[in-house]
């Protein structure tokens, strides 16, 4: 009996830690919980008011499933101002969250065999979205050394005659590396050459302390190119629901919309008006806040002697921990009630994710429970 693609697909390791987390908190459990990949601020009150205004004028009712024209507008101006990234309204479809944008991107150009590469340590969801959507994922396990950034050798090994897309998600979620020009160059240039799809994962573009980001967009061909992006991280608004792709390639946008209108119709119409809020909303005073809190913890990391990757962009510290990091990471909630998550679930073993999405009180108590922890194990 053939196996369905939901046999070849775990739960996410994420989300399970965050709810044995919550889980020993609801039993007044004194957790320090570190896994959480969601800003914990507020999400900005001109975000709310504009939701309670669309309630309260009773705009409840079904939109055009590829998202409000409105907010389609604002989003396509957003991307101009802001990020110097030109699409019109008319080739973005908006979803719930970048997560789904993802798996309709994947389910509009995957066939039965088709290779997707992905840069290990790679955000949990994609190997599954792609072996949901008929495909193959082909890891390619990057280097600590190279600052988890692929090269061109490792690439080329990996690109086959079935290789549809390359991911790309700079910063990156779970080390919060930030690919060089160079590197994003280079996975350009070979996808240009050889017409591969390039996947673009930008959520977390809002979010670098230094210089700026530098997106796919522009240097990869645009029928090639599938951009991903959302309010979720950026904005404080990951329980709206609110992601979006864009692409000028006609045919895949035609497929997304199609995908998109028969698995959710349109998301949730109170928060597209939320969300036309945020593209005017600025965001400064989180991201001046993440700093200060990278530096509180790269000072801590280093003081203890952690070997990491110094992250540039998103709200992770991503280190190593020796061979079994699993192991790790359940002992640390048992013995110290400290909740993180294990670099397997990232594809890279011997390594742990803490997230610096917590005040900087929280952080100072989790960061000394971990030192406690690693002192009673050297």
């Amino acid at each position: 009996m053939d196996m369905h693609p939901t046999d070849l697909i775990a739960p996410s390791k994420t989300l399970e830690v965050d709810a044995l987390a919550k889980k020993l908190i609801s039993e007044g459990k004194d957790v320090v919980n570190l896994t959480a990949g969601e800003p914990d601020f507020p999400t900005p009150r001109p975000i709310v008011e504009k939701a309670v205004e669309a309630l309260e004028k009773g705009y409840t009712k079904y939109t055009d499933s590829n998202g409000l024209p409105a907010l389609r507008e604002a989003i396509s101006k957003y991307l101009k101002a802001k990020k110097s990234i030109e699409f019109s309204a008319d080739e973005i479809v908006v979803s719930n969250g970048g997560k789904q944008s993802l798996f309709n991107a994947f389910a509009s150009i995957l066939d039965s065999g088709d290779e997707v590469i992905l840069f290990a340590p790679l955000w949990v969801s994609y190997p599954a979205q792609i072996i949901l959507s008929r495909g193959q994922p082909v890891i390619v396990k990057t280097k600590f050394e190279n600052g988890f950034m692929p090269t061109k050798d490792e690439l080329l090994i990996a690109v086959r005659e079935n290789t549809k897309a390359i991911v790309v998600n700079s910063p990156n979620n779970p080390s919060g590396g930030i690919y060089d020009y160079d590197t994003l160059k280079m996975i350009a240039q070979i996808a240009n050459e050889r017409g591969i799809f390039v996947i673009t994962d930008e959520v977390y573009d809002d979010l670098v302390y230094e210089g700026t980001h530098k997106s796919m967009y522009g240097l990869v061909r645009e029928e090639l190119l599938i951009y991903i992006n959302a309010f979720s991280k950026s904005h404080s608004m990951t329980g709206w629901r609110v992601g979006y792709a864009a692409t000028k390639n006609k045919d895949v946008k035609k497929k997304m919309s199609k995908i998109q209108s028969h698995v959710a119709s349109n998301i949730n119409t109170i928060a597209q008006y939320a969300a036309i809020a945020a593209c005017e909303t600025d965001n400064t005073y989180m991201v001046e806040e993440f700093k200060k809190r990278r530096k509180f913890i790269i000072e801590k990391a280093r003081e203890y002697g952690l070997d990491f990757l110094e992250p540039k962009g998103a709200f992770y510290l991503f280190f190593k921990v020796g061979d079994n990091d699993e192991e790790f990471c359940k002992r640390l909630l048992a013995e110290k009630l400290v909740a993180a998550v294990p670099g397997s679930a990232f594809e890279m073993p011997g390594f742990v994710r803490i997230s610096f999405a917590n005040s900087l009180n929280i952080l100072e108590e989790g960061m000394s429970r971990i030192k406690e922890f690693m002192d009673s194990h050297a």
